[in-house]
């Protein structure tokens, strides 16, 4: 693997990742690249393996073999403070987000602004909030107040925060897991929107999905994952929606595509 030479364009590239678990095979030597300021929707059933692959990208696991390319250099992650240093954040469907807390808080959680009151070190609320509000109105989110809970938002506004906080602490990857699960249409349009506006900042982004409308609407790219083997990557231009579909149900890639599709 020594003498690999990943493409100048790309901010991650995972060579031949295979990982096991005793003697189950979860992936078996899986390639997975996402350029810069890209959106790769990485799709795939149940057990398909795109949850392991996003495992070991973020730290949670020690692939069995293969290696990550990071900008270019050959990296080891070994957790998910280390992947974090690296810039990659994920927004999980359950999201990292206190409900009790505020949009500020919350925003700022584990990297707070602080003033000094003589001896004493106090959070700079005032600050927090008035960042917040105008970091998340840049990526289009309007929200009444950085002082409300985060327990009264909406599932989209939850995530719109999630992502607006990546985006303003320059984070290179957002990997995006089921973010539109659950939610209503005009939530999901949100974001969407939102997705889009994180690679008009500069960030390259993985969107986790089952919904295939969701992530066709917003891929420039999709990997396709069965039985823990890479199925292929297209372009969204040379694939249709319902080809999409049928290659994460059947592991079998349309016959105009084998010649030309990405190994």
């Amino acid at each position: 693997m020594s003498d690999y030479t990943p493409r100048e364009d790309s901010l991650v590239e995972m060579v031949g990742i295979a990982k096991s678990f005793g003697t189950v095979e979860a992936l078996r030597g899986v390639d997975f690249r996402v350029a810069k300021q890209e959106i790769v929707g990485l799709l795939g059933d149940n057990g398909a393996g795109k949850s392991t692959l996003i495992k070991i990208l973020t730290g949670v696991y020690t692939p069995t073999r293969g290696q990550i390319y990071f900008e270019g250099k050959p990296v080891f992650i070994n957790s998910p403070h280390e992947a974090r240093e690296l810039g990659i954040e994920t927004v999980y469907q359950d999201l990292a987000l206190v409900p009790l807390m505020s949009i500020a808080r919350n925003f700022w959680l584990g990297q707070e602004i602080t003033r000094s009151m003589g001896p004493i070190k106090v959070l700079d609320k005032k600050q927090m909030s008035d960042t917040a509000r105008e970091a998340l109105r840049e990526i289009g989110i309007n929200i009444r107040s950085a002082d409300e809970p985060v327990g009264s938002l909406s599932g989209g506004e939850r995530q719109s925060i999630a992502i607006g906080r990546a985006v303003y602490f320059g984070k290179k990857l957002l990997i995006l897991d089921e973010p539109t699960s659950a939610l209503s249409v005009k939530q999901t349009q949100e974001v969407l929107n939102y997705t889009r506006a994180a690679k008009e900042k500069g960030l390259s982004v993985i969107f986790i999905t089952h919904n295939i409308a969701h992530v066709h609407e917003v891929a420039d790219r999709f990997t396709i994952i069965r039985g823990g083997r890479k199925v292929g990557d297209f372009y969204k231009e040379e694939v249709t929606e319902m080809e999409v579909a049928q290659m994460v149900m059947s592991g079998k890639v349309p016959e105009r595509l084998q010649l030309t599709h990405e190994e």
